[in-house]
């Protein structure tokens, strides 16, 4: 103690010339828009290069199971492109030049591969950060996916850095359906086990099992329909008894959430907003 009292009193000009300057910097960034709008800017470009060498420390870490993961994933794809197909080929050979489209479909669909900077799955409204932003072609409300199932929506868009609201964030709101039964819901966290959710508003006269897929619907620019969402494990009635509420085991899992695509799903939207613009031009037709 008497060593650093005697520090501070031999070097006392240059302490208070650093504390005068601290204080002299913090009013300034404080105090003036354009300086404080320039520190804003430069310390979420320090923080996101951060996040992105830490990210990158632990992906080394991991590179084993993740290659695993990878290799099982691409085994998957493939059955899963040769099935598809087939079916094509099938519908094709049955219904001639009509179905041709589906091809035409999948073909709409772009991809944009980022890394996964930051995470949280213990919070109530967890967030993501990941390494791609406008100038990779992300923008706001596209769809993010990973090997395994659906992540969430990209909410902010910098040039270089996104945050994904993911499922689990009180505000997320998915459509999705149950896989070849036809019914819908509404998939929604709130809070507890970041391994379950629950799909909300499936009416009472819904039949399905145990066990079934639940996956998107494609009723948003959004997803489109057929990404997977997770498995029912539970069926319980909503609190006023007229639907159901499907709790359900998410198939992404966040607590290791790595790599993820972003879909830039344009031709979609594209779609969606003609499809809106001819069912309002026949509202107003009608009501003439």
């Amino acid at each position: 103690m008497r060593n650093l009292l005697a520090f501070l009193l031999r070097y006392n000009h240059w302490v208070a010339f650093v504390v005068l300057e601290v204080v002299s910097v913090v009013l300034l960034v404080k105090y003036n828009n354009y300086h404080g709008s320039v520190y804003f800017s430069a310390a979420n470009a320090v923080s996101g290069k951060v996040y992105e060498w830490n990210s990158e420390m632990e992906n080394f870490m991991h590179q084993a199971a993740m290659n695993e993961q990878l290799t099982r994933r691409n085994v998957f794809l493939e059955t899963q492109n040769k099935q598809l197909a087939e079916y094509v080929r099938r519908l094709s050979a049955r219904n001639g030049q009509e179905d041709t489209s589906v091809l035409t479909g999948l073909g709409d669909i772009k991809l944009v591969s980022a890394k996964v900077i930051s995470n949280s799955v213990a919070k109530r409204d967890n967030f993501i950060v990941i390494d791609k932003g406008t100038s990779d072609g992300v923008g706001k409300d596209m769809g993010v996916v990973c090997g395994t199932g659906v992540v969430g929506t990209v909410y902010l868009a910098s040039a270089h850095y996104s945050v994904v609201i993911p499922i689990l964030n009180s505000h997320s709101n998915i459509s999705v359906t149950i896989r070849k039964r036809g019914y819908f819901g509404y998939l929604q966290w709130n809070g507890g086990d970041s391994r379950l959710a629950d799909v909300n508003d499936v009416p009472r006269h819904a039949r399905f099992h145990l066990y079934d897929y639940v996956e998107t619907s494609g009723y948003s620019s959004i997803f489109p329909p057929g990404l997977v969402v997770g498995q029912i494990l539970h069926v319980y009635n909503s609190t006023d008894g007229l639907s159901y509420r499907l709790q359900v085991r998410l198939t992404t899992d966040f607590a290791r959430l790595r790599d993820v695509c972003v879909i830039d799903n344009s031709a979609m939207k594209e779609r969606l907003e003609l499809l809106r613009h001819a069912q309002d031009s026949l509202e107003v037709k009608n009501e003439r």
